[in-house]
């Protein structure tokens, strides 16, 4: 009973809003379990202080939404990885972002043998489709490849591995590794090179050269007379650090990899952000003033991952953050054009087994010993490599 001249008062009801929970949506379930598999793991990692940098974490997983019903996710050495993107300055909040918060994007390029090949939405990260032979050339390396970086204090041209999966949906294993993206998520690639140092079959093909970005390769480099333009400074520091890279390659029996360069023309990008600019005031105009903003390639669009990074707003034409573009290199001040080159070895998981050396000799035979053929012995393949590279450097 209540008390004699007591108020009565309405009880509020009370709303509360749920978290927004990531559904990781993709157009496949492979992409799905993917994102998933790398949110939930990086999460766990964050619970881990010590274990065995072997670990594998493995999950099987009934019905959930956008999800298959049962499918594997495998994780191989996830503190050995953490630890890797600890020391290429990667945070793993940023990781996770980029690999979970869009679905990752099918990109033109292919790896070796038509590997498939996908980078993050936000273009920061690489995530490339890999064989069993390839895992187990990694779990082979990968402990003296940690011990490099450690000693170089990540400061090389060899590719950041930063995660390595084994996914399994409707009985079929497909293995992953992600990088970080040797161009950048920002400026443009108007041409790209992939280099070896060879010369025997080393151009693009007919129908590589009809792709929107073909990947040119040894011979129409220097058909075309091409050259990189950094100054003897950068020169001289660039040769040091690949030649270091390479022989650490070397030691390890590893061959048949390739200087990826890719060449940011910054007047072109100028010019082509000013017709971007001119035909969104044109649509603006038409719209009576309703149309979008739009998005400049130089400056930072209000969702991009230069925003989540906290980037200054606006970067100006040629520029980048070293932080983030650590392949980038601009060309000298008395180029006769003014270029960003992103350079950096791909493809280093190719051991000179009985395989390759099989291969060289029937090349040899083909070509003659005398031929610049691609397949050679690990030592050969870096003194070759290292001298076309400073060839092409000015």
């Amino acid at each position: 009973v209540a008390a004699p001249g007591a108020s009565k008062t309405k009880t509020k009801k009370k709303h509360f809003v749920c978290q927004k929970v990531k559904l990781f949506r993709a157009s496949e379930p492979l992409l799905s379990v993917l994102m998933w598999g790398a949110n939930h793991t990086v999460k766990e990692l964050s619970l881990i202080s010590q274990a065995d940098h072997c670990t594998r974490i493995s999950f099987l997983l009934c019905p959930r939404e956008n999800l298959p019903s049962r499918f594997k996710f495998k994780e191989y050495c996830p503190l050995v990885f953490r630890n890797l993107r600890e020391r290429f300055g990667i945070d793993d909040q940023d990781y996770q972002n980029s690999v979970t918060r869009s679905a990752p994007v099918n990109s033109d390029s292919q790896g070796r043998c038509g590997a498939r090949f996908l980078t993050t939405y936000d273009r920061r990260f690489v995530i490339k489709a890999v064989s069993s032979e390839d895992v187990a050339e990694m779990h082979n390396i990968l402990k003296k490849y940690h011990q490099f970086i450690v000693e170089c204090h990540g400061n090389t041209l060899l590719p950041q591995f930063l995660g390595m999966y084994r996914l399994t949906v409707d009985g079929v294993e497909t293995y992953m590794v992600v990088t970080r993206n040797v161009f950048s998520h920002r400026l443009t690639v108007h041409r790209k090179y992939d280099l070896k140092g060879s010369t025997v079959s080393r151009e693009a093909s007919d129908k590589e050269k009809a792709k929107d970005l073909p990947t040119f390769k040894d011979n129409d480099f220097l058909n075309e007379g091409q050259k990189l333009h950094v100054g003897e400074e950068s020169k001289k520091n660039f040769l040091e650090k690949l030649k270091r890279d390479v022989e650490f390659l070397a030691q390890l029996k590893i061959m048949d990899y390739s200087l990826l360069v890719g060449i940011h023309d910054v007047d072109r990008a100028e010019q082509e952000e000013m017709e971007v600019e001119d035909r969104a005031e044109d649509e603006e105009c038409e719209n009576d003033g309703l149309g979008g903003n739009p998005i400049s390639s130089y400056g930072t669009p209000p969702d991009s991952p230069g925003n989540l990074l906290n980037y200054p707003r606006f970067f100006g034409p040629g520029e980048f953050d070293p932080s983030v573009d650590v392949y980038a290199m601009k060309s000298h001040e008395s180029a006769p054009k003014k270029e960003v080159y992103f350079m950096a070895i791909i493809d280093i998981l190719t051991p000179y087994d009985a395989k390759k050396k099989a291969a060289h000799a029937a090349k040899t035979v083909k070509h003659g010993a005398g031929a610049e053929i691609s397949t050679v012995n690990p030592e050969q393949y870096s003194k070759r490599f290292n001298e076309f590279i400073s060839n092409i450097l000015t």
